[in-house]
């Protein structure tokens, strides 16, 4: 897509910019919303991976199991789509030990991303310790 003026919004440029990635050998994760639309544009733009946007997971998680289920098929189901279009899956945001448990569950995940609540509990009981329990989870 054009503005006014006929450049290429930075959007638009994305696939480039992905691509001149690729040949130098970065491996390419894009941020999306659990969303089918977000993970197949992902995979137009010629990411190796999306990472899926968890914090929606992580509300619904709060609200009960039968919320948390809900939402994590959901990201089961864009998994699976990313998957089948030949990315690796990626999740972060507000995963916890708590609602960890169940995310790991995930098919095809590949990797977690997770700051706030492990270096958060690390002011406590020290990051040696908050490492092995979410080793321990996602092992």
């Amino acid at each position: 897509m054009r503005d006014a003026a006929g450049e290429l919004h930075l959007i638009d440029r994305l696939p480039e910019t992905i691509g001149r990635l690729k040949t130098l050998g970065v491996r390419v994760s894009l941020f999306v919303d659990a969303e089918a639309d977000a993970v197949r544009w992902a995979a137009s733009a010629g990411a190796d991976r999306v990472e899926l946007y968890t914090e929606p997971f992580a509300r619904a998680f709060e609200r009960g199991p039968s919320a948390a289920r809900d939402s994590f098929a959901k990201y089961a189901d864009c998994a699976q789509l990313a998957h089948t279009l030949g990315m690796a899956v990626n999740a972060g945001h507000d995963l916890d030990l708590e609602n960890l448990v169940m995310f790991c569950e995930l098919p095809f995940l590949a990797e977690v991303s997770i700051g706030h609540a492990l270096m958060s509990r690390a002011l406590f009981v020290g990051l040696p310790v908050v490492v092995r329990e979410y080793l321990n989870v996602l092992l």
